[in-house]
């Protein structure tokens, strides 16, 4: 049974958690997250995102020196960008896969090294998809860089990707046509898994790798007991971390299903659910 101050480590979800509905992160989460940090907890920051869409100068200010990235593929010290833990997909398996992919009506992300990239052919259907906030879309035009020919870019490198995303334009009747078919390419590969990391789209890493594998490497590293640890997310891909760690907290915006399996549930990322949990908890 858990007590108050009785957490070492919180490993805390960016988007749909920390930041809020316009993606920034309001003065009550960086003021609890502050006063914990003070006290002796040691802040995480755990996303889908890669490395080099991490908030540098906001974990500079509050002082988190850790992320879990690319949903656990990759774990690195901040700000030196020291990279602790990586697996990837190898190149020529990530290659077979883009190619089948690049067929569909998708916007498709690769992470390599920290890195984002995006093909050139899917900036359209970006634009084109309307239940994106506006923060997303945004963040995602300015921070990928768009490459030409992606296939070709990867064989260049032979570099192995830590994690893809995928995005999908809505139909008419507002379902994603090209979603289904996606899935049915990711499930003649064995060798990675998917999930949606929010706004129905996929993420798919080497299969095994997950937030909370990252998680446990982590407290090796740290030397801290992974029962010390608490995790707060909203979406599918937050549920592993939020299993592996001692305490599960699933924002009140997360889907019904994640709410169900969470050990407790804070308040909405909009109304400061981060500090609210702290304050509960920590």
């Amino acid at each position: 049974m858990h007590t108050q101050n009785s957490f070492q480590l919180a490993a805390l979800d960016l988007d749909g958690t920390l930041f809020n509905s316009q993606s920034q992160v309001s003065n009550e989460n960086k003021s609890a997250i502050k006063h914990a940090i003070h006290k002796g907890t040691t802040f995480v920051i755990s996303t889908g995102r890669p490395y080099s869409g991490l908030p540098l100068e906001l974990m500079e200010e509050l002082g988190i020196r850790y992320a879990i990235t690319t949903n656990g593929a990759a774990v690195y010290k901040v700000p030196e960008k020291e990279c602790l833990f990586e697996t990837c997909m190898p190149a020529s398996l990530a290659i077979d896969i883009l190619e089948e992919l690049l067929q569909l009506n998708i916007h498709i992300n690769l992470f390599l090294h920290g890195d984002a990239y995006a093909p050139e052919q899917c900036r359209q259907a970006l634009l084109s998809i309307r239940s994106l906030p506006a923060s997303i879309k945004e963040y995602m035009l300015t921070t990928r860089t768009s490459i030409a020919d992606m296939p070709a870019f990867l064989r260049e490198q032979a570099e192995g990707v830590q994690k893809m995303t995928l995005n999908f334009p809505e139909g008419e009747d507002n379902s994603f046509p090209d979603r289904g078919r996606a899935m049915e390419i990711l499930d003649q590969y064995p060798q990675v898994s998917y999930l949606c990391g929010g706004y129905n789209n996929l993420e798919f890493t080497m299969t095994g790798i997950s937030k909370g594998k990252g998680l446990a490497l982590l407290c090796q590293y740290l030397n801290i007991s992974i029962d010390h640890t608490l995790a707060c997310g909203d979406s599918e891909n937050d549920l592993d971390i939020m299993k592996a760690a001692g305490l599960g907290v699933a924002m009140a915006n997360a889907p019904r299903a994640i709410q169900e399996l969470a050990d407790d549930i804070t308040l909405s990322n909009d109304e400061h659910g981060v500090a609210a949990m702290i304050q509960k908890w920590l």
